[in-house]
């Protein structure tokens, strides 16, 4: 990393964050002309789109046709959470955390749920815990793609086909651009803002037959809040997965989805998604193998996310410094990218460890990330000239 003049290419398209993502390429307000603004989300024209949404949320990501699909509050946290507290503690459940989303849901299942028969399998940012453990006769809650410390599982091969218990996958960061094994799951979740770039709030709540059991024979011990109710009477509330929301959503974002699931579906569906993402991920780990200065924070190549891609600084004089020096120099080396407007929002999740996270979802386009590189190199000179200078 010895590039000290800038370079002659930017990208087209800033936009790296992991979170609202970049919008599909060639979008503009214009997509959202249609809208049903001013309409209620109850009346014809908006149930329609409501039910438009969960129709190609259903035949892009190709979910089987007898698992249910609802639009749900609060993004993906809301979806989660209406899955742990309606679902959870019917028997034991295994807990597995290799990251800040998955680390919060065992704080809910352990801290407000309080349930009394908890397994955790934990691992470090960059790794995973130890699949072959977990007992899947238990309920078990797990991210699929470990979005702030790019380390997903590499398959579902790991979840038994005959498993007693129901499996509860937060895929925020994986719906669109990994191929999620459904017959292994039991409950997805994700939200519009990931691969497909949509506008945030809003959550999507996949159930298995086996999950939709679950609910219609278990009732916590707990209250639940309005928000959270899936049931009435013992039996699922069928309008939530047929466009009747349980609170009101934005007829806007709503519009703004469908214009992804569209452009989704106009480029060839889920496989052509999987397969840009793959594309981006893959010119990040060509910048990685020439340059020993830095490296992917998930340990194994099996294991990488091809959407929120984290790397950490293995360069000798970056990798001494504390962790408040390391937070520091990457603060300094994403403020030259930004102020260049060559890349925004790209510093490393504030819980994980300082270094990079670049999104390389469906919606980036590989020319972008292939000019974003050498603008990494030019920052990185020069933050470790500077680095240099004040020692």
């Amino acid at each position: 990393m010895t590039t000290l003049s800038k370079p002659d290419l930017r990208p087209a398209n800033p936009n790296f964050s992991s979170g609202p993502c970049a919008k599909r390429p060639g979008w503009s307000l214009q997509a959202l002309g249609n809208a049903a603004l001013g309409r209620s989300h109850r009346a014809n024209i908006g149930k329609t789109k409501l039910e438009n949404a969960i129709a190609l949320t259903r035949e892009v990501l190709q979910v089987p046709a007898d698992y249910r699909i609802g639009i749900v509050p609060a993004s993906d946290t809301g979806a989660v959470e209406m899955a742990l507290w309606s679902l959870l503690g019917e028997r034991g459940v295994d807990m597995l955390a290799w990251e800040s989303f998955g680390a919060g849901w065992v704080t809910d299942v352990v801290k407000q749920l309080k349930l009394p028969d908890v397994r955790l399998f934990e691992a470090p940012y960059g790794d995973l815990p130890d699949l072959a453990a977990v007992d899947f006769d238990r309920d078990v809650v797990f991210t699929w793609n470990g979005t702030t410390s790019g380390a997903r599982v590499p398959n579902g091969d790991f979840i038994p086909a005959g498993r007693k218990g129901l499996t509860i996958c937060d895929a925020t960061s994986a719906a669109f651009a990994q191929r999620l094994d459904f017959a292994k799951l039991d409950v997805v979740t994700f939200s519009w803002q990931k691969v497909l770039g949509g506008e945030g709030a809003h959550g999507m709540l996949i159930l298995s037959p086996r999950a939709v059991e679950r609910l219609e024979t278990y009732k916590p011990a707990w209250p639940l809040p309005k928000i959270f109710r899936l049931t009435s009477g013992g039996k699922l509330i069928e309008g939530i997965f047929k466009g009747e929301t349980i609170n009101t959503p934005s007829m806007l974002a709503v519009e703004d989805y469908l214009d992804a699931l569209q452009w989704a579906k106009s480029i060839g569906g889920l496989d052509v998604l999987i397969a840009r993402a793959d594309a981006n991920a893959a010119v990040v780990a060509d910048w990685v193998a020439g340059n020993p200065a830095v490296d992917f924070l998930a340990s194994a190549p099996d294991t990488r996310s091809n959407t929120s891609v984290c790397l950490r600084f293995t360069d000798p004089a970056v990798a001494v410094l504390d962790d408040a020096g390391q937070q520091a120099f990457v603060k300094g080396l994403t403020g030259l990218l930004e102020a260049e407007k060559v890349a925004y929002d790209i510093a490393s999740y504030r819980d994980a460890p300082p270094g990079l996270r670049i999104w390389c979802g469906a919606t980036v386009e590989t020319s972008d990330v292939e000019a974003l590189t050498p603008w990494l190199d030019w920052a990185f000179a020069q933050q470790k000239a500077a680095l240099k200078a004040a020692a």
